[in-house]
């Protein structure tokens, strides 16, 4: 006698219909909830040329806040922004935090990143953020010259940053200029004074400065009157006179306002990678670290970033002088062009 399997048992039904269910478990509700399902799972990778210790704190708030781990890769503005473009479509970042803007338009010019969403761009004012909206600010930093005020008077100073191409300035002057920090200067002195201006100007520094390896070793010679002084940011001095003052209790800053060159005001930037395959998760991390929870990291008075705030209305530390009162020249950070930086101080002899 032969026996025949009721419809509902046969084998290819059975297997169709598992087939079917697990089709749908994994789609969840579409592309973005099979990211979501493993973003939940991985987390979010973010490659992190700010200071490590922001770059955790903010890390590690968002984790506290949203239960979505962060891995943070650390390295150098340049070092970063050029493993990005070497690795394309297939880098595992899905965030890209940077101390200035030239790497930011570096990666962006790349076309590696994607529209930032719109929540995000209305936490941050426009003055703070590049016109494209492939990315945002972050975070801002001041261009200061540091001087010992036991060598200087307030009459003795340069009254523009360009001054310092005097012959009055040979050797009595520092800066970093293998550090993304000088170099973000020298890109904006590229943009509002123009390539010819900016190479004689680099050249004459090559003569009359003393190269340093870093802002805080410059303002540390400033300090011991090794130089008179040094272009640097401002945090620099902030944070070591809210540690032991040891490298900055004879140094002053002076703010040279007037939209000098010597007055930009460099942005962090933030932006999502479009080769991400969180982008939910990032973008969300992106809009936490430009929103109020965020930029109060950047306020706090226990902080040693003192960078400014740039988003959601929070404002500075209060040891720091309100950014409506530097009287910045205005630069759109997604001109600011590094490669082009980069030749020029070549040519000058500098790097």
């Amino acid at each position: 006698m032969k026996f025949r399997l009721k419809a509902a048992y046969r084998p290819s039904t059975a297997i169709a219909a598992v087939v079917s269910l697990l089709a749908l478990s994994a789609c969840g509700t579409g592309a973005a909830g099979t990211a979501q399902s493993g973003a939940a799972d991985d987390g979010i990778t973010v490659y992190n040329a700010q200071h490590e210790s922001l770059g955790k704190a903010w890390a590690d708030a968002f984790t506290k806040e949203t239960g979505i781990k962060v891995t943070l890769r650390s390295g150098e503005d340049s070092e970063l922004s050029n493993q990005l473009v070497q690795e394309g479509k297939k880098s595992p970042a899905d965030v890209l935090l940077t101390e200035n803007s030239p790497a930011m338009t570096q990666v962006e010019n790349a076309a590696l990143f994607t529209d930032i969403d719109k929540d995000t761009i209305a936490q941050v004012p426009a003055g703070y953020r590049p016109s494209t909206g492939k990315w945002t600010g972050i975070a801002a930093r001041s261009t200061v010259f540091a001087y010992n005020k036991t060598k200087l008077n307030a009459d003795q100073l340069p009254k523009s940053m360009m001054d310092l191409a005097g012959n009055n300035w040979k050797g009595r002057w520092g800066a970093a200029p293998s550090g993304a920090d000088f170099q973000a200067i020298v890109s904006a002195t590229l943009e509002l004074k123009g390539e010819d201006a900016t190479l004689s100007w680099l050249k004459s520094m090559k003569d009359n400065t003393k190269a340093y390896k870093s802002n805080g070793t410059a303002m540390k010679a400033v300090n011991a009157g090794e130089v008179d002084g040094a272009i640097i940011f401002h945090y620099y001095y902030f944070g070591d006179q809210a540690k032991t003052g040891e490298n900055s209790n004879n140094v002053a800053l002076e703010y040279f306002k007037k939209q000098d060159p010597g007055a930009f005001v460099s942005l962090s930037g933030g932006g999502v990678l479009a080769s991400s395959t969180h982008q939910q998760q990032a973008q969300q991390f992106l809009k936490f670290v430009t929103g109020k929870t965020g930029q109060q990291i950047l306020q706090n008075a226990t902080s040693t970033t003192f960078e400014y705030p740039v988003g959601s209305n929070v404002p500075a530390n209060a040891k720091l002088t309100p950014l409506a009162e530097l009287d910045a020249p205005k630069v759109d950070p997604a001109k600011l062009n590094s490669p082009k930086v980069t030749d020029l101080m070549i040519k000058a002899g500098l790097l």
